[in-house]
């Protein structure tokens, strides 16, 4: 079963996060309220989340504050945000919003499809980068003799090789098909990366994978970093 994503909404009107969890709701994934940036960064110290929607103008520490400490954290600085504003204040105050760190800027009222579709994006990215990381997991795994086992026996090495092959196989089909995604819909530049980023970090898992076929010479050294 496929665990679910968690999206964190930060506003400091309960009427703006209910409006949230409702434009969010067909997507199908966890929504956690924050009506502070405090709440807000305490909810980041244990949860992992696929994107944060924060809003701009909230009292104590702003949108632009929380987003300076979010980036801050080894933790969570690279998860992408999406300021929410009431207000214009024109480009000076957009850049503002960029050089915090965030991916997107949006002015409200805002149409809840962009607002939707502009999540997902993240959503899907999210996922497929934590399937990636549990397939080159298993493969640490088994290649410093973690040992699976499965019933009695062990999986013979050609056998585990080529099931973690054709598990990675189903990854890239996917970030291909979303890559694709992308282009068609001419997303942000913030998204295309993300998705270049993952399909990068598959290509060298594939290529470690390759170097372990018998008579290529491939170690467990040869495994990709996946920070």
């Amino acid at each position: 079963m496929v665990q679910k994503a968690k999206i964190l909404l930060v506003d400091d009107r309960p009427e703006n996060l209910l409006a949230l969890e409702a434009i969010l709701s067909a997507l199908d994934q966890t929504l956690v309220r924050a009506s502070s940036g405090e709440e807000a960064l305490k909810a980041l110290l244990t949860d992992d989340f696929a994107v944060i929607l924060l809003d701009v103008q909230m009292p104590g520490m702003d949108g632009f504050e929380t987003a300076a400490h979010i980036k801050r954290r080894e933790r969570t600085r690279d998860i992408p945000i999406i300021f929410l504003t009431a207000i214009n204040h024109g480009p000076h105050h957009t850049f503002r919003g960029y050089a915090a760190g965030a991916v997107d800027y949006i002015s409200k009222p805002f149409d809840p499809w962009v607002l939707r579709a502009k999540v997902s994006v993240f959503v899907e990215l999210y996922m497929k980068n934590c399937q990636l990381r549990e397939q080159a997991a298993l493969l640490r795994l088994q290649l410093e003799g973690g040992g699976v086992h499965r019933g009695a026996e062990e999986k013979e090495p050609a056998g585990l090789l080529a099931e973690l092959s054709a598990r990675l196989a189903a990854v890239e089909e996917q970030a291909e098909a979303l890559s694709k995604q992308l282009d068609d819909e001419s997303a942000d530049a913030a998204a295309v990366a993300t998705a270049a980023h993952l399909e990068r970090k598959l290509t060298g898992l594939r290529r470690a994978l390759d170097a372990l076929e018998p008579g290529a010479g491939g170690s467990a050294a040869a495994l990709p970093s996946q920070g």
